[in-house]
């Protein structure tokens, strides 16, 4: 291992803990004890390559995607840009909106490539993949808002259902972001699938032009984003009711419209102390599910 990569088991002794650089991941894994050792070896050792991967490539996967575009060299740069391919025909997107939800697909592969696990998961920063044997399940809890963590609901993930991936992105979380949600947390097939939507759909929720919406150019904030000059969202004042249906409703059109397509499952979309939710309903509404941050724990 690198001097670099810092890997530990959190105090509770099963889920492990594992930091490089801005990648930063809670991983557990359930099953019988030596599998659940090798999946954490497993883990280990494909995590410390993970950021000089990344880093190899950067400059590629800055750069908005194409329709028909080259393919970067790396596993993890590939799952990114899958995941974002589908939305290069209908706005600006780059393979880093995807980058959390990949890395955590990247390290679930290799903890089920070397172990049998009956249930695993990989949270990198609220964007989580999921692992399911069959008749397992997952328990996911939800906040409303990523910079004040408030446990409101959970949600039931069963190996019958194609869900994998989890993702939540919006203007208070650690991204930036070109819209004005909260949280939009997506379901999806995989992590990195949910990972790009989310940031498609957060960017979706908006009021062009709206007095009480203070924003700035990305790069001003951080010079070397793949934004660069794009205007992002720093700060949202209060708004009214009629301001946060006409937000929230430019949301759920986008969001239904790629469950439409195949390319999420379901959104739930958090403005202001709404929730908007996008399923196979195309409800518009106050909702059971919600945005969800870095709590994952297993039923019992």
């Amino acid at each position: 291992m690198t001097a670099r990569a810092q890997i530990r088991l959190l105090a509770d002794n099963h889920r492990l803990h594992m930091n490089d650089g801005p990648i930063d991941l809670v991983l557990e894994a359930f099953g019988a004890p030596r599998e659940i050792e090798a999946a954490y070896h497993a883990a280990a050792n494909r995590f410390v390559a993970v950021l000089d991967e990344l880093c190899s490539e950067l400059e590629f996967l800055r750069q908005p995607t194409g329709v028909d575009g080259p393919l970067p060299r790396g596993s993890i740069a590939r799952r990114m840009v899958a995941a974002v391919s589908p939305y290069a025909s209908r706005t600006f997107i780059t393979p880093m909106a995807a980058v959390a939800g990949a890395v955590a697909e990247e390290i679930l592969a290799a903890m089920t490539d070397s172990a049998q696990l009956l249930r695993a998961y990989v949270n990198d920063g609220g964007d989580i993949a999921l692992h399911l044997a069959p008749r397992e399940k997952f328990v996911v809890g939800m906040i409303e808002r990523p910079d004040r963590p408030s446990l409101h609901g959970t949600t039931t993930i069963d190996s019958l259902h194609p869900i994998r991936g989890i993702a939540t992105s919006g203007w208070r979380g650690r991204s930036f972001s070109l819209g004005i949600a909260d949280a939009v947390t997506v379901l999806a097939d995989t992590a990195a699938m949910a990972d790009a939507a989310a940031t498609v759909i957060a960017n979706a929720v908006d009021l062009p032009g709206h007095p009480h919406i203070e924003r700035v150019p990305a790069c001003e904030l951080a010079p070397d984003t793949d934004l660069g000059e794009r205007l992002v969202t720093k700060s949202v004042g209060v708004l009214s009711r009629d301001d946060i249906h006409y937000a929230l409703s430019a949301g759920s059109r986008v969001a239904n419209s790629l469950r439409v397509d195949g390319l999420i499952r379901s959104a739930a979309l958090n403005l202001q102390g709404e929730t908007y939710l996008a399923d196979e309903n195309n409800s518009v509404s106050p909702v059971a599910i919600s945005s969800i941050g870095s709590v994952v724990h297993a039923s019992n």
